[in-house]
């Protein structure tokens, strides 16, 4: 009997990028019984929750008409998510200064990311808009059909508020670092992390840049082309590879060695 794909749902992670003490990332440490990723090193993200397509959004966004309905739904969640997971939150008061952090938004960021508590209406009591235009599409990444839980995942950048401090939720992510992209994948290539085939990938892609505004810069630059790792065989075994015109060049990797 052939058992169908499991359905793809929508997903947004965001690469929160800085220049200070040196060109880094901030990536978060899965929690290791999280059923996804458990113990990896990944950047703040998640999939999309129905608070996102709240109507309510369009008055309280930055950028709304720029961007179609589904993409605006991702980038809320990959703020929220980032809010969530790090404690950082991408938003704008009405005089357009961007928000550096309150004692109100570190006490609500439990009930937010346990739904608790709709984020839109923190963001109301707040009186602060969030940024859309903050973020670039970096990459969109599809998981493999043999996989039980599958997500279509938009990757996006963004420059880091100088003034907030990254911490971890201790729910989802246990432990949270500013790290050169460089150094990760040093990291991972010696055990001493865990980073997944996707992050590894996306990783590598960041670590063409030389600082933050470069980063952004190449995003937008680059044609966003959807990658969705296949399975082909090979001599050695099989291998995971994906679309040479992504920006990855040219990539197989072996089934046996993702982790």
């Amino acid at each position: 009997m052939t058992t169908e794909p499991a359905a793809i749902r929508p997903a947004a992670t965001i690469l929160l990028v800085r220049d200070q003490p040196q060109f880094e990332v901030l990536m978060v440490k899965r929690h290791h019984q999280i059923d996804f990723a458990s113990g990896a090193l990944v950047f703040p993200g998640g999939k999309t929750h129905a608070g996102d397509h709240d109507t309510r959004w369009a008055e309280r966004s930055l950028g709304w008409e720029a961007f179609p309905e589904i993409e605006r739904e991702l980038r809320i969640a990959a703020i929220r998510e980032a809010y969530e997971e790090a404690g950082i939150l991408l938003a704008r008061d009405g005089a357009g200064a961007m928000f550096t952090g309150s004692d109100t938004a570190h006490a609500a960021r439990d009930a937010v990311a346990k739904d608790q508590r709709a984020f839109i209406d923190l963001i109301h009591e707040l009186d602060l808009f969030l940024d859309l235009g903050s973020l670039s599409a970096f990459a969109r990444w599809i998981t493999p059909s043999m996989m039980p839980k599958r997500f279509d995942t938009w990757f996006y950048v963004a420059r880091a508020p100088e003034d907030q401090l990254a911490a971890c939720d201790g729910w989802e992510t246990v432990d949270s670092e500013w790290i050169a992209p460089g150094e990760a994948l040093r990291l991972a290539a010696s055990g001493a992390r865990k980073v997944i085939f996707p992050t590894r990938m996306n990783l590598q892609l960041l670590a063409e840049s030389v600082d933050a505004q470069d980063a952004m810069s190449r995003a937008i630059a680059r044609p966003l082309v959807t990658v969705e790792p296949k399975v082909e065989k090979r001599e050695g075994g099989p291998v995971l590879v994906i679309p040479h015109d992504a920006g990855y060049g040219a990539v197989e990797e072996p089934l046996s060695a993702l982790n």
